[in-house]
């Protein structure tokens, strides 16, 4: 039976979109993470008024310090995490998807930013902030010290941040996350939806996109996703270092600092790497999740 677009269906199978979107961000993960690496590395490693690190640099660095696994540090526990947001990120979004859809099942390019918006908050309160805090942020920023102080397992050096800091630690951070997912998240669908609607519209009504097109999409929305919303990115980023707490009264004083004491350009920082990085993703991610609920709705449609 040939396979049926999704976006002319009334109802997502939610099962399908979270079985579709961990097995997306789990791929999207380990495939990106030493781009990720990089940035992160990148925004921690910069002093007011200096001039970012080469990313190639800071590879050549890594790699001749901890070797090919040192891009990797903490590569486990970003995969896993991937998985789970996007997942809960798919899942929310084909909800209010359905919720936000005209008599005539289409979505508009409005309520496609305000389902992405609402995917994205949700994503952020469940599923990013304890994981990029605990999991990528916290134990690569440790991982750069000379005696780190944290264990660099998974389950052990996160045991070990939620011993010291505790639960409020480990959703410190909350705000910049949630308005940062939610704009990503926000753009990233508006864009994709919007593009794949003209595209299938223009060539291939009523059918789904090769994988190469999905790809070519997913990585548009993510450059734009990228300009967009990096600024949210970088304060997010320093608001979960270990030295948040010293720096920073809250996310708006954050703001407020990177902007007096580095100027406004520095609100892009480590834009190179998450440029990279948000094309492969969004051409991965969605790829990926588009080819798995296709082979889902071809199987059990049977």
């Amino acid at each position: 039976m040939a396979s049926k677009d999704r976006n002319a269906l009334a109802k997502t199978n939610p099962a399908f979109s979270l079985a579709s979107g961990t097995l997306a961000g789990a791929v999207e993960g380990f495939a990106t993470y030493p781009i990720e690496y990089t940035k992160t590395v990148s925004q921690f490693a910069t002093k007011a008024g200096a001039k970012p690190p080469n990313p190639l640099v800071i590879v050549k660095d890594t790699v001749a310090q901890h070797g090919i696994r040192g891009l990797y540090s903490g590569c486990g526990a970003l995969v896993a995490g991937n998985a789970l947001k996007a997942g809960v990120r798919f899942l929310s979004y084909d909800h209010f998807k359905s919720m936000l859809k005209d008599n005539d099942g289409k979505l508009s390019g409005p309520r496609s930013l305000l389902a992405g918006l609402g995917a994205g908050m949700t994503e952020a309160v469940f599923a990013v902030t304890p994981s990029e805090t605990i999991n990528r942020t916290k134990l690569i920023d440790d991982a750069k010290r000379v005696a780190p102080k944290y264990p660099r397992g998974l389950v052990s050096g996160s045991m070990a941040i939620i011993r010291d800091e505790g639960l409020h630690g480990v959703y410190r951070g909350l705000v910049p996350v949630m308005l940062r997912q939610g704009a990503n998240s926000a753009v990233r669908f508006g864009t994709y939806s919007t593009l794949r609607n003209f595209v299938q519209g223009s060539s291939r009504p009523g059918q789904p996109l090769p994988g190469g097109i999905t790809f070519g999409i997913g990585a548009l929305a993510g450059i734009v996703t990228v300009y967009a919303t990096m600024p949210l990115d970088v304060v997010k980023t320093r608001m979960q270092s270990l030295e948040a707490r010293q720096n920073y009264t809250g996310t708006f004083d954050c703001m407020r600092k990177i902007l007096s004491n580095e100027g406004v350009f520095a609100f892009w920082r480590g834009a190179t790497p998450r440029l990279a990085r948000l094309m492969l993703s969004g051409g991965i991610v969605f790829t990926v999740y588009e080819q798995s609920m296709d082979l889902l709705d071809r199987f059990f449609d049977k």
